[in-house]
């Protein structure tokens, strides 16, 4: 698992972001990103479904370029907490095989005001799914396997920046 921090000395908070096969513990994360000075929290997470464009999906595999990921993810969260006054940021993105019901991104954020924190969430995810370099492979019921390019993806990450 790469983990890239960097610390903003004035705020002694360090954001994270990783790209890992490893299961997803949305609990452990949300916890990681406790603040005494956060009033607001806001979470994503996107799960693997069964059921994408009328195909049965059994599974998901996703592959990732993880330097070029990790590189810019953080600009993701670096551009985020600029915009929207974060205290902290975190996303995780699976990679490898991927049952349905698992958790396949999580994406993190404290703030000291909801809104900052809704807008902000909302901002990291929708800029994940268009600029990295992370592609969904869907394997299906009828035995086929695809590609997944994601057009509703770069529709709203187009909105975002």
């Amino acid at each position: 698992m790469a983990i890239r921090c960097f610390c903003f000395r004035r705020l002694l908070v360090a954001d994270v972001l990783a790209v890992s096969p490893d299961e997803i513990d949305p609990d452990s994360l949300r916890r990681q990103l406790f603040n005494p000075r956060a009033g607001a929290y806001c979470g994503f997470e996107g799960w693997v479904r069964n059921l994408n464009d009328g195909h049965e999906v059994l599974r998901l595999e996703y592959e990732a370029y993880e330097p070029l990921a990790i590189k810019e993810g953080e600009k993701v969260l670096a551009e985020a907490r600029a915009e929207y006054s974060l205290l902290q940021a975190h996303c995780v993105h699976r990679t490898g095989m991927l049952e349905i019901g698992d958790c396949a991104v999580w994406v993190g954020v404290s703030s000291a005001h909801r809104h900052e924190a809704f807008q902000a969430c909302r901002y990291i995810i929708d800029a994940l799914k268009v600029r990295l370099p992370i592609w969904k492979k869907e394997h299906y019921a009828n035995g086929d396997s695809g590609w997944v390019n994601c057009e509703r993806c770069t529709e709203h990450g187009q909105s975002t920046t």
